[in-house]
């Protein structure tokens, strides 16, 4: 049967990694979408359009990320790959922390499962296994699949997850920057062995933040602290770096947001989320882009377009 004329929306969220002692291991969904429309086509190849973020930057042939994810999964699944139209609808900043190459990838898998739909299944186990081949490790990926809190690892037959509920008193709060910060260059900076004292120091935040951010956010300061990657990367994100302290400093539960450079603060309720952009803007010269969001509970959507 000809995939010719099918077409798919699909819908996902920006997500913010590691929450500062968590490092390649929690995952958080953000309210913030980038949308992606697919069509097939009777001719062979790919044209590709982008609107809004990366507009101008981001490949629009083969090389871009969103269809080399969609062709690797009809690949993987053992399925030729039709001539396709996609235009991508972009609205997560790029290369600042939220999650933007994982959305690419998350979306070009989503569109693939919904063109196949009824010809192969497509449950959440292969679902990660896909994004984390490609991503590398399942942090971002996760929650961008699966929406809200997740907890990721590498299990005996590939990557795992277990999705948690956020409590209702957490209130996220984004910073970006208008600089970028690869995430290449952030991990290079990682040193190969840590002191066992900061091991077992993130062991133990890790453990704690995932009850701060379930069950008892007024822990989420101490819950938020970490020994293992952020000063490393400091010396390449000075302004975040100094950002955090001053935030930190004065009582809000800030992190760097995956990567960075973005900043990620763990508000308890809306006034401290607006305190927290007051003091933002008086103790930085780098202007910063607050964005307050909600956790996105859904994860990433696909649907068929009559």
């Amino acid at each position: 049967m000809s995939l010719a004329g099918r077409s798919v929306r699909v819908r996902v969220p920006a997500t913010t990694a590691n929450l500062g002692p968590g490092f390649d291991t929690l995952g958080l969904s953000l309210a913030l979408y980038d949308e992606l429309e697919v069509t097939v086509r009777n001719e062979p190849g790919v044209t590709v359009e982008v609107r809004g973020m990366g507009e101008g930057d981001i490949p629009t042939d083969e090389n871009n990320l969103v269809f080399r994810s969609l062709a690797h999964t009809f690949e993987r699944v053992g399925q030729p790959l039709p001539g396709l139209n996609l235009v991508a609808h972009n609205v997560i900043p790029q290369g600042r922390g939220l999650g933007s190459s994982g959305t690419a990838i998350v979306s070009g898998i989503m569109a693939a499962s919904g063109l196949l739909e009824g010809r192969v299944e497509f449950d959440e186990n292969l679902l990660l296994a896909l994004a984390t081949e490609q991503e590398g490790h399942p942090d971002n990926v996760a929650p961008a699949l699966f929406g809200g809190l997740t907890i990721a690892w590498a299990g005996i037959d590939g990557p795992r997850h277990k999705k948690l509920t956020v409590h209702r008193g957490v209130y996220p709060l984004v910073l970006v920057p208008e600089f970028v910060l690869s995430t290449e260059v952030a991990r290079s900076l990682q040193p190969e062995t840590v002191p066992h004292e900061d091991a077992v120091f993130n062991v133990s935040r890790s453990a704690l933040l995932v009850t701060a951010l379930t069950q008892s956010p007024e822990l989420l300061l101490e819950a938020t602290e970490d020994r293992l990657h952020q000063n490393y990367r400091g010396e390449a994100m000075p302004q975040t770096r100094d950002l955090i302290t001053a935030l930190r400093g004065a009582g809000y539960p800030a992190v760097v947001s995956g990567a960075g450079p973005s900043i990620l603060v763990l508000c308890s309720d809306p006034a401290q989320r607006a305190a927290a952009v007051r003091l933002a803007n008086s103790v930085s010269d780098n202007p910063w882009k607050a964005l307050s969001l909600a956790v996105d509970f859904k994860g990433a959507t696909v649907v068929s377009v009559p």
